[in-house]
């Protein structure tokens, strides 16, 4: 066949096909998923993430009603029970908090005092005392026999004046997640309104509020803290309003950022000529994208806030007594650390596992929030 000739075809060389048929599209396969649930379904991938939450749960339940689990309170005392070391009623039967404390005596104190109450003697050995050999035992005591109390149990033992540390550390854990919680929604809140308004309208706007963050930023914020505290007196709200001097300059940072990089968006540009007002545009169109990284960063900060209560308080700065917190019951163990060492051992536990959890919590949120990380998925 030439390039120029032409081919001639009739219709009866075409076969129709599909003629009478309706032909559609066919039809989405699932559920639409928004952002939200392709959130939650993204994080609850994250195996650390969603034990790090239980977790959480668990000790917030624990803070709430481990109190009322036994019938002491956090601010009675019992002089005859000082310093008792931890019983628990199942793990006591394989030598695990089992209310002994390993103890040095005399040899002839095996038959008097201690008479009864030595479950296993460890060692023997002679101690010189200015030339006078003085016959020694080491031994484990039954510390709940040797106190006639061998009908009670502390879960956590005792403190110095007697009161029970399974109360106390629950009751204190309690008001810690309060302070921490507090501080943080005071913080998230100053630092959207701040954040908003200086990422919105730029400009003049933008640079006098961010001269103001840098003057509060460039103070030390423990300083400020600690000033404040001493001025204002220890308790719940003001150690709450004492984080929030400077806690909200981060929240208004990122903030800000986020309004930068949508209010320049299509649909916020067609809102506003449609004559949305500023305000609609700011809480409805730009603000509801930041709430990811919002969340985000609040779940991260209650750890970082936890922590300054507990440091304060062991400063002495925290709550005053007898009312307890996590770094109050820190502060007091520290001083008999050696010798009564489950003073500091639970509330040390505690502590860590709250940061730990909270971290991977706020990472696994931080990883399901983002966009950005699907196609790794």
């Amino acid at each position: 066949m030439k390039p120029d000739e032409t081919i001639k075809l009739d219709r009866e060389d075409f076969e129709f096909v599909q003629l009478n048929q309706q032909i559609r599209d066919e039809k989405f396969q699932g559920e639409a998923i928004g952002f939200f649930k392709d959130a939650m379904i993204r994080f609850t991938r994250n195996k650390a993430a969603i034990v790090a939450a239980c977790i959480i749960i668990v000790i917030i339940i624990l803070a709430i009603f481990g109190p009322l689990m036994n019938p002491y309170t956090y601010r009675e005392q019992n002089l005859q029970a000082t310093l008792l070391p931890p019983r628990i009623p199942l793990l006591e039967k394989i030598g695990i908090f089992d209310g002994t404390r390993v103890k040095n005596i005399r040899k002839s104190s095996l038959e008097g005092r201690y008479q009864g109450s030595v479950k296993e003697i460890i060692d023997e050995y002679e101690l010189d005392y200015h030339g006078r050999k003085i016959e020694m035992l080491k031994v484990k005591v039954d510390i709940y026999k040797f106190k006639n109390m061998s009908n009670q149990y502390f879960w956590f033992g005792t403190d110095s004046i007697g009161r029970d540390l399974w109360t106390r550390l629950w009751r204190g854990s309690r008001i810690s997640l309060i302070i921490a919680t507090l501080a943080v929604l005071v913080n998230v809140f100053i630092g959207i309104i701040y954040g908003a308004i200086s990422g919105y309208y730029g400009g003049k706007v933008d640079m006098y509020m961010q001269r103001v963050i840098e003057i509060l930023a460039g103070i030390p914020s423990l300083v400020l803290i600690i000033l404040f505290i001493i001025y204002i007196g220890p308790g719940i709200i003001p150690l709450a309003m004492a984080m929030v001097l400077t806690g909200w300059i981060g929240m208004s940072r990122m903030i800000r950022a986020q309004f930068y990089k949508y209010k320049g968006q299509e649909y916020v540009l067609a809102s506003r000529t449609m004559g949305a007002k500023d305000r609609k545009l700011i809480f409805r169109h730009i603000l509801p994208n930041a709430i990811g990284p919002t969340i985000t960063q609040a779940t991260l900060a209650i750890p970082g806030a936890i922590f300054t209560e507990s440091f304060l308080a062991y400063l002495g700065l925290g709550l005053q007594a007898p009312e307890p917190s996590i770094g109050v019951l820190l502060a007091e163990g520290q001083r008999q650390l050696l010798n009564y060492p489950h003073l500091t051992l639970f509330p040390a536990v505690l502590i860590s596992v709250l940061m730990l959890s909270f971290n991977l919590f706020g990472n696994g949120l931080r990883d399901a929030f983002d966009p950005t990380l699907r196609g790794f998925e």
